[in-house]
């Protein structure tokens, strides 16, 4: 899950780390959230929701864990919008969430690759036509939405693409596709995503001539997560900040 910040979010002003240690207002600022539809392109019905700014904006989709869309990750979009964004959850298991590992693993091994790609496709065209928008599209996602995020930003190319300790082995054919800048950020004692992975990722994206802002830090995997054990404030706080700064510079 997106890490706090320490800005004013939807729920009576609080900060957002405020905000999300308390299961109450959580469920308050989630709740401030619309629910919305489209339909892909196969005719699918999909649904997420979406907080709105307050004037014209730039749109961010956001991307869950393999837990789910839960109301942490509203509450981190009702923050965005708050800020002056679009922001969107997508929720790629359609409803099923869980707290449990063994059975968070089992809903990631189930997603259909095709469908997932084709989900994230429509909403990024969704918010990209939306009448409050500004045409500008970013993406952000944690563990498996960071892989997401930076998939869905090959197969519909996006502004500014946002991959928290995600899945990047991607050719540099198939980085070629990206618009936008990419920001990553890994951690050092990662067991998942290992630094191999993302040098590997790295020297493709070069090799792709496309423009990549890595950030590392002495962290384990879901160090930005505040309800994990591997939580770490200071670099949670540190990888928001230029979150932030790299959508603030590209939408």
């Amino acid at each position: 899950m997106m890490n706090p910040s320490l800005s004013p979010s939807a729920a009576g002003g609080l900060p957002l780390a405020a905000i999300l240690a308390d299961p109450l207002r959580v469920a308050e600022t989630a709740a401030s959230l619309a629910a919305v539809e489209t339909k892909t392109g196969s005719g699918r019905s999909v649904k997420g929701y979406l907080g709105t700014s307050a004037k014209q904006a730039p749109a961010v989709l956001l991307i869950h864990e393999w837990w789910g869309l839960n109301d942490e990750i509203k509450a981190v979009a009702a923050d965005l919008a708050e800020r002056g964004y679009l922001a969107l959850c997508v929720d790629l298991y359609e409803g099923k969430l869980t707290k449990d590992a063994d059975q968070a693993g089992a809903y990631m091994q189930a997603l259909d690759g095709r469908k997932a790609t084709e989900t994230l496709t429509a909403w990024i065209e969704w918010l990209r036509r939306h009448a409050a928008g500004t045409g500008k599209v970013g993406t952000v996602g944690w563990c498996m939405g960071g892989s997401w995020s930076l998939n869905g930003s090959i197969a519909a190319p996006v502004d500014a693409t946002v991959v928290y300790y995600g899945q990047v082995d991607r050719s540099a054919a198939d980085l070629g596709k990206l618009k936008g800048p990419v920001q990553g950020h890994f951690a050092v004692r990662d067991q998942w995503i290992t630094k191999p992975m993302v040098e590997g990722f790295a020297a493709s994206m070069k090799q792709a001539g496309k423009t990549l802002d890595l950030h590392w830090y002495e962290a384990d995997h879901a160090f930005a997560n505040p309800t994990g054990a591997n939580f770490q404030k200071a670099d949670a706080k540190l990888a928001w900040d230029r979150t932030l700064g790299f959508f603030k510079s590209n939408l």
